[in-house]
């Protein structure tokens, strides 16, 4: 049995712990083996020599961190004990750098290892396919770089696209044109550029069509050049759709597909442009395919919970381990 002692200097144990001990707890929750108690700004740790060392060494991390950025809480503490580059990107100080300043002067940033894996394999890459569940901020990321590359002239324009799929809906069963039909459907992508664009400025755009936002199908027949094209939902794309869309690159453009697998409306999965696609390009030179997770989950804390319920619904073979820790 090891025992070891670590204080907290220059920090306020009521803010690291949290209020009635509840960072401490969730500490706890990765440490069943040790017992680990706190006072003051002493916290006292006993157990085997080789969980003491590991748990040491993590809290001394978080410690690091704290003292960074002033601030912790559960999702700081999940992201570091899930995910271990979080942390480390993290003190180097690579989360600081801002993509897009938004409307309201707030800076858009990576806020996960695999968004700033997005932001970075931007940079080298001319295709980027970005996996994974909802709320991990593919999309937002992928607008907020297309932003900065209009604003910096690296581009003259943006075009947003997704499939028309109904989701259970019917599109004749909706009121007015086809515009008014389609716009329920893009309006996330709206929603997106109204967050990092003025409003008179996003509708100028959009009216000289230095900003579209198109279903994939008025695609075809175009050649895309001196421009960010961005195919959201891309897993409700045909194979045949998908293959129109990579094909209409052009020069200087850049092509991000974002999707998620699990959420396929197609009649028949296997129909998935986005998994034929994330099969056969995988090691092709220039293109770039990131496979997000829970762990880049950025919304409420319960869709985190909610995803994981959902994936031991559908692949019970992983266990009680995992079902346990969708109620965590």
């Amino acid at each position: 049995m090891t025992e070891i002692v670590i204080i907290l200097e220059d920090i306020d144990p009521v803010v690291f712990f949290g209020t009635n001990n509840s960072l401490l707890d969730k500490i706890r929750s990765f440490f069943p083996k040790i017992k680990i108690m706190a006072r003051g700004n002493e916290v006292k740790c006993m157990g085997e020599e080789s969980e003491i060392t590991v748990f040491a060494e993590k809290f001394n991390g978080l410690i690091e961190y704290y003292h960074k950025y002033h601030r912790l809480d559960e999702q700081d503490i999940e992201k570091y004990f899930f995910d271990a580059e979080h942390m480390k990107s993290a003190s180097k100080g690579e989360f600081e750098q801002t993509i897009v300043f938004g409307t309201s002067g707030k800076p858009v940033r990576a806020r996960t290892v695999n968004q700033l894996l997005l932001v970075n394999n931007y940079k080298t890459n001319d295709l980027i396919i970005a996996e994974g569940p909802a709320g991990t901020g593919k999309t937002y990321t992928s607008i907020a770089l297309a932003v900065k590359s209009l604003k910096e002239k690296e581009v003259k324009k943006i075009i947003l696209t997704r499939p028309a799929v109904e989701a259970g809906e019917r599109l004749g069963f909706l009121p007015g044109d086809m515009k008014e039909k389609l716009d329920p459907y893009l309006q996330p992508l709206y929603d997106a550029l109204h967050d990092m664009l003025p409003f008179k400025k996003l509708e100028t755009w959009l009216e000289d069509g230095t900003v579209e936002i198109v279903p994939i199908g008025f695609m075809r027949g175009r050649t895309l050049e001196n421009a960010v094209v961005i195919l959201d939902e891309a897993q409700n794309a045909t194979m045949n759709q998908l293959k129109m869309f990579l094909t209409r690159m052009g020069v200087n453009s850049k092509f991000i597909m974002t999707g998620d697998t699990t959420q396929i409306d197609l009649p028949r999965k296997s129909e998935s442009g986005l998994l034929q696609a994330m099969r056969i390009l995988n090691d092709i030179e220039g293109i770039s395919i990131i496979k997000f997770d829970e762990r880049d989950i950025v919304r409420h804390k319960l869709v985190k919970r909610i995803v994981r319920a959902y994936e031991n619904e559908e692949n019970p073979q992983k266990g009680p381990e995992n079902k346990q820790t969708a109620t965590d």
